[in-house]
């Protein structure tokens, strides 16, 4: 069994360091973003349109995602430290406008734009996306664990009923419909460094509705909601103590 695990995350590397090594000498694509005129949140267009009108096949979409493994790890639940985000249960339709968004330039990802690009076709982005939605959540994630934790949960709240809940719902589930993303079970370092971004006009593919909001909040704001954030829980959605949150534990062992 040990060896399995090895083997596996042998390949997972190895089709990574593969991916990275036919982009590297690429350049990343720049689109203009928000700030920009004729900038459209969400533009159906292109690879992304397709994409959306195909279905998922989940069982394609677990190889396509080997080389994602490497850095996000097989349970799809990213870094605690946030620099990976937690990918597991994420909409669908959120997904393949992120990566439509990374390869088109529109979103800067250097790190995540020589993987992106791996996926061949539409087709392989509606698969993959498929099979990540299909990942149950892990329970654990990056959370805010200062003394005050407890204080900063409680003044997140508040702000996050006010300006936060009418998109992505009580519990954190957000919307596929609407392109809004599940924030339940996401790492807290993760949320604080998107909510910052997004704020600040550094995040070109940024909704601009999202950003009139939380434009007046400050950098302790911030903290408090992501605090808060970080807390949510999914109901119907979250990992077990079954195989499944095994499947968490054993990623984090492997990688």
């Amino acid at each position: 069994m040990k060896k399995a695990f090895l083997l596996i995350a042998l390949s997972a590397s190895i089709a990574a360091f593969s991916a990275f090594s036919v982009r590297a000498q690429a350049p990343t694509p720049k689109k203009q973003g928000i700030g920009s005129s004729g900038y459209t949140w969400n533009a159906q267009e292109g690879e992304k349109l397709e994409a959306l009108k195909l279905k998922g096949d989940k069982a394609n979409g677990e190889d396509a995602y080997e080389v994602c493994g490497a850095c996000h790890l097989p349970s799809g639940a990213g870094r605690p430290d946030g620099i990976f985000p937690q990918l597991a249960g994420q909409h669908s339709t959120v997904l393949i406008k992120q990566m439509a968004d990374i390869r088109a330039g529109l979103r800067d990802a250097p790190a995540m734009y020589p993987f992106a690009v791996s996926l061949t076709d539409p087709q392989e982005l509606a698969d993959v996306s498929a099979y990540i939605q299909s990942l149950c959540i892990p329970a654990e994630r990056g959370q805010y664990e200062a003394a005050d934790a407890a204080a900063q949960v409680a003044k997140g709240k508040p702000l996050y009923e006010k300006q936060c809940l009418e998109c992505h719902g009580k519990n954190g589930e957000g919307n596929r419909a609407k392109f809004y993303p599940v924030i339940a079970g996401q790492h807290y370092k993760y949320l604080l460094r998107q909510m910052t971004e997004i704020r600040d006009g550094k995040r070109r593919n940024a909704n601009p509705d999202m950003v009139k909001a939380i434009r007046p909040y400050t950098d302790d704001m911030l903290v408090a909601i992501s605090a808060y954030q970080s807390s949510l829980k999914m109901p119907g959605a979250m990992c077990t103590d079954t195989a499944a949150g095994k499947k968490y534990r054993n990623s984090r062992k492997r990688f």
